[in-house]
C-alpha cells in the first residue's frame, strides 16, 4: 500500500508561494504538488555545529540536480533547507544554562516536527551535530514515518599541546579547570579543540552518533570520517541522495529500520565502545519514538543490560575519555564498520535487521569490506581492551527506579572487589559543589562519596550534565591518589571519568531517597548484586522519619523544595511540570503513553546470542 504524502492542493492562494519557491530554487514549477523533498540540519553557538550547513548545502545542490521529469530523476518538490537550534554542551558546563541541554533534545525534535509534517516532507536527509540534537532528529524522523536517512557531520580533529606533543580534546581542559597557574590553562585551552567538529572521543556526541548507524538509520561508512574530511561534501552527498530515492522506492520507512533487534545491537556496540551514560536516557526516547511504550520492558530489561554488560559485551576500544584514542583515529583502522564486524563476528549482533542502505546490517558491513580490528585502537573479541562491558545499572535502597548508571569502563579506582564503601558527602545543587572544589579542595578526603541533588529532570529542572565537577574530582583523585565518588540524580557528559554514578531515581525533587541521605551516612555500591544503598535508610523508623520530615519542609513550600532550582522561563517551566523520569529518557511528555504502537511478532521474538568465543553467551533471554 503506498503511503500518503501531505501535498499543495491547487487552490492558488496555498500555489503562490511554493511557485515563488520552486522558482528561487531553479525546480520546475510544474512539480509544486509532487510530494516534497529536503534537507535539514542543526546549528548550535560552538565548532561542534560550524560544518553543518556547508554539508546541508552540498546535499542540497546534489538533491536539486536530481529533481525533474526526466529518467532516474524525482518527480518531487525540492523545500529550501532547514535548521534546527541548539545550546553548546561544552561551553556551558558547570553553569545554570546547561539545563537546557537535554531540553535542546526536545526542542529539537518539536521543531523538526513541525517542519517535517507541515511541510509533508515525503524524503528527508538529516546533518546532525553534538549531542542532544542527533537523537532529537531521529525521533522526529521516526514519529513522521516516512523515508529518511541520516549523516553525523563529524567528530574534530585532537588538539596537541605544542610544548609536550600530548593529544588533547575538550575533557583535557576541564581537567585542568583547578590547575593553580592560570596561564597553563589558557594554554590547553587554546590548543584542546583545534578546528570544527563535535567531541572527538568517545563521548556522547561518537557514541550517538554510532548508535544512529548502527541502529540503521545512518551508512556505518560515514559515522567515524572527521568534520573536514572532504568525502562529507562529495561523494557522500551524492550518495546519501542515492540512498533516499532508494528509500523512497522502496517506501522503506524509519520504524521499518528502528525495531526491537536494531535498539538492541545499538545498545550492545554503545557497551562495547564504553560509551556515554547517555545512552540510556537517549535509548528510551528514540524507542518510545518507535512505538514501543517502555524500553526497559520492550527492548531491553535493566538485569538484561546488566547481564550483557558483566558477562557477554567486552570493551573493544581504547578511546577517550578512558584510553588514549579519538573517533579520528578509529576511522584511520577502519571506522565504526570495523567495530561491528567483530560483534557480529562473535555472534553478539543480529545481522538481519534492515538498514538506511537498502541492506541488512551483515550485508552492508560485508559490502564496506570492514578490516579486521587492529588490536591497537580497536580490539578483538577474543582479545578486547577490556573483558566486560562498559556501562552498569544499578538498584538498591538509593535507586528503587534502577535507574543509576554507572559508566564502569572509566572506573580508575575505588572498587575493589566491585565494592565502593564511603561516607555521605552532601551538596544541594551541583554550585554548591563547584565552590567546594574552587575553595577548598583540600576538605575532600578518601572514600567520600559526594551527593548532588536537585539537579534531576524536575528538580533543576533540565537535568544538566556535570563534566565540570566531575573532571575536577577526577583531577583531584589522581594527584592525591585518593577515591572519592559521586552520585547525582542529574546526569554526566559521556567524558566524565571516574567512580560517578548519575540518573539516581525517583530524583530528590519527587522525594526520592536520595533526598533524605543525610552527611556521614554509610554508602556502599556493590557491583556484585548491581546496588547502590545507604545503610542508615535500610531502617524503616529512620526512613519514615527523614521522609516525613522532607514532607512538612515541602507542604510549607508550597509543594515545591525550596532546593530545587527556579523555573524563570516558559521552556525550564515545562521541563518542571511535564518531565519524564531518567528510566523513560528524562523527556518532556505530560502524557507518557503517546504514540505506543502494538510491537510484531519479529519484534516480540527474544534474540538468541551465539558466541563461540563466550559460552556463555549462549544465554537466551
Amino acid at each position: 500500500m503506498k503511503p500518503t504524502y501531505v501535498t499543495i492542493d491547487r487552490h492558488p492562494g496555498r500555489s503562490t508561494q511554493t511557485i515563488g519557491v520552486a522558482r528561487a530554487l531553479g525546480t520546475d514549477p510544474d512539480l509544486i504538488h509532487e510530494p516534497s523533498v529536503g534537507v535539514v540540519g542543526t546549528k548550535g553557538d560552538s565548532q561542534c555545529y560550524l560544518g553543518v550547513m556547508s554539508k546541508v548545502e552540498a546535499i542540497h545542490a546534489q538533491l536539486k540536480a536530481r529533481i525533474g521529469t526526466g529518467a532516474n530523476q524525482l518527480k518531487m518538490r525540492l523545500v529550501q533547507p532547514e535548521y534546527t537550534i541548539a545550546t553548546s554542551d561544552g561551553i556551558r558546563n558547570g553553569t545554570r544554562e546547561m539545563r537546557y541541554s537535554l531540553i535542546g533534545r526536545e526542542v529539537t525534535q518539536d521543531a523538526l516536527c513541525e517542519h517535517l509534517s507541515a511541510t509533508g516532507l515525503a524524503g528527508t536527509i538529516a546533518v546532525v551535530a553534538c549531542d542532544k540534537p542527533p537523537v532529537g532528529t531521529l525521533s522526529a524522523l521516526l514519529e513522521h514515518n516516512l523515508p529518511s536517512i541520516i549523516m553525523s557531520d563529524g567528530p574534530i580533529h585532537p588538539g596537541k599541546d605544542p610544548k609536550t606533543g600530548e593529544a588533547l580534546d575538550i575533557v583535557s581542559a576541564y581537567q585542568v579547570a583547578g590547575h593553580p597557574d592560570p596561564e597553563y590553562r589558557h594554554h590547553i585551552a587554546c590548543h584542546a579543540c583545534p578546528g570544527i567538529g563535535s567531541c572527538g572521543g568517545m563521548f556522547t556526541y561518537n557514541t550517538m552518533q554510532t548508535f544512529i548507524g548502527v541502529v540503521g538509520m545512518q551508512p556505518l561508512h560515514m559515522v567515524a570520517p572527521p568534520s573536514d574530511d572532504p568525502r562529507r561534501t562529495g561523494p557522500f552527498a551524492a550518495e546519501l541522495v542515492d540512498l533516499l530515492a532508494n528509500l523512497i522506492a522502496k517506501d522503506l520507512k524509519p520504524r521499518d529500520i528502528v525495531v526491537r533487534d536494531s535498539i538492541r545491537n545499538a545498545v550492545i556496540v554503545a557497551m562495547a565502545i564504553g560509551g556515554s551514560t547517555n545512552v540510556v536516557l537517549h535509548a528510551p526516547e528514540i524507542a518510545r519514538a518507535a512505538g514501543f511504550g517502555d524500553f526497559w520492558k520492550d527492548v531491553m530489561t535493566p538485569e538484561e543490560f546488566n547481564y550483557l554488560s558483566q558477562h557477554v559485551v567486552p570493551v573493544l576500544t581504547d578511546a577517550r575519555p578512558y584510553g588514549k584514542y579519538s573517533m579520528v583515529d578509529i576511522d584511520e583502522v577502519g571506522g565504526v564498520q570495523v567495530i561491528v564486524r567483530e560483534l557480529l563476528d562473535a555472534g553478539l549482533l543480529n545481522g538481519n535487521v534492515l538498514t538506511c542502505t537498502g541492506e541488512t546490517l551483515a550485508e552492508q558491513v560485508a559490502r564496506l569490506g570492514a578490516k579486521k580490528a587492529d588490536g591497537r585502537v580497536i580490539y578483538p573479541v577474543e582479545k578486547p581492551y577490556k573483558p566486560t562491558g562498559g556501562l552498569r545499572m544499578l538498584g538498591g535502597n538509593l535507586s528503587p527506579d534502577f535507574s543509576a548508571i554507572l559508566k564502569l569502563a572509566g572506573v580508575e579506582g575505588g572498587l575493589e572487589n566491585n565494592l565502593f564503601r564511603g561516607r555521605a558527602r552532601v551538596f544541594e545543587g551541583e554550585q554548591g559543589l563547584l565552590k567546594a572544589l574552587d575553595e577548598t579542595p583540600d576538605s575532600f578526603q578518601n572514600h567520600d562519596m559526594i551527593i548532588v541533588r536537585y539537579e534531576g529532570p524536575s528538580g533543576a529542572p533540565g537535568m544538566p550534565e556535570m563534566l565540570d565537577p566531575t573532571s575536577r574530582i577526577t583531577t583531584l583523585c589522581r594527584e592525591r591518589n585518593i577515591v572519592v565518588a559521586l552520585m547525582t540524580d542529574a546526569r554526566f557528559s559521556g567524558g566524565s571519568v571516574g567512580l560517578v554514578i548519575g540518573h539516581v531515581g525517583p530524583e530528590a525533587a519527587l522525594g526520592g531517597p536520595i533526598a533524605l541521605v543525610e552527611d556521614g551516612d554509610e554508602i556502599v555500591a556493590d557491583l556484585n548484586i548491581n546496588e547502590l544503598n545507604c545503610t542508615q535508610l535500610a531502617d524503616p523508623a529512620v526512613y519514615a522519619k527523614r521522609k516525613a520530615a522532607w514532607d512538612k519542609v515541602v507542604a510549607a513550600n508550597g509543594g515545591l523544595h525550596p532546593n530545587c532550582g527556579t523555573a524563570d522561563t516558559r521552556l525550564l517551566h515545562r521541563a518542571r511540570t511535564s518531565a519524564v523520569p531518567a528510566t523513560r529518557g528524562g523527556g518532556l511528555h505530560p502524557n507518557r503513553e503517546v504514540w505506543v504502537r502494538a510491537p510484531r511478532k519479529a519484534e516480540r521474538q527474544d534474540f538468541k546470542l551465539r558466541n563461540k568465543h563466550r559460552p556463555e553467551a549462549n544465554k537466551t533471554f
